[in-house]
């Protein structure tokens, strides 16, 4: 089975008073494609919310309960092995990754960062992933992350290095303490959405 796996973060850099996004690695070509929703996407956006019969509940996002859970766990799994503490739940944090996961699969048809103004505006930390409907799992965007480990060797965040191992740095920053994912799924690909509060990847600072 083929399969594409495209994986970004946003990267908190303060320089002056200014914070600014840094994408992990280069974007598809299809996120540059459908920078406005057409009637049809409107359309099959309203069509997939509509059939895809799951109540957001305490979750905030279409992540079931256990998925949901898994994220989490899958999280701080990554944290305890850095002794880093637990992150908890965000309601809020997911509905905020829903509204960017449903823009992302239904406008923009690929995987990029919000912007760092309007109405789609940054306000946390974030790591995005997108892959093959079906044979990913929501939980594989994890582990795609933490794998970036073996690139980290320690020291504080560089904007020169930083795309290696900017989401697993994410993962594990000390001060998050809060955490909210979503998921979409269109044109046989899932896209994963995890935001994060207080943001990482501060850059002149260590993750834990």
């Amino acid at each position: 089975m083929s399969r594409t796996i495209f994986a970004f973060t946003f990267a908190v850099l303060f320089i002056g008073s200014a914070t600014f996004g840094l994408a992990g690695t280069a974007q598809s070509a299809e996120s540059q494609a459908g920078r406005y929703e057409t009637a049809g996407a409107r359309d099959n956006r309203r069509d997939y919310l509509k059939t895809a019969g799951i109540k957001t509940g305490s979750i905030g996002s279409r992540l079931t309960v256990q998925e949901a859970r898994q994220l989490l766990a899958a999280h701080n799994a990554a944290r305890s092995k850095v002794g880093i503490a637990p992150l908890n739940w965000s309601e809020s944090l997911a509905r905020y990754a829903q509204e960017w996961a449903d823009h992302l699969a239904f406008t923009i048809g690929g995987i990029e960062h919000r912007p760092h103004s309007g109405k789609w505006k940054q306000k946390h930390g974030e790591n995005l992933f997108m892959g093959t409907s079906g044979y990913y799992r929501v939980t594989d965007a994890v582990g795609v992350w933490e794998s970036e480990r073996s690139a980290y060797h320690g020291g504080a965040i560089e904007m020169s290095n930083f795309p290696a191992y900017g989401h697993y740095t994410q993962l594990v920053w000390r001060d998050t303490r809060d955490l909210g994912c979503a998921k979409a799924e269109h044109g046989g690909n899932l896209i994963v959405v995890c935001n994060y509060d207080p943001p990482g990847n501060t850059v002149g600072r260590t993750p834990y």
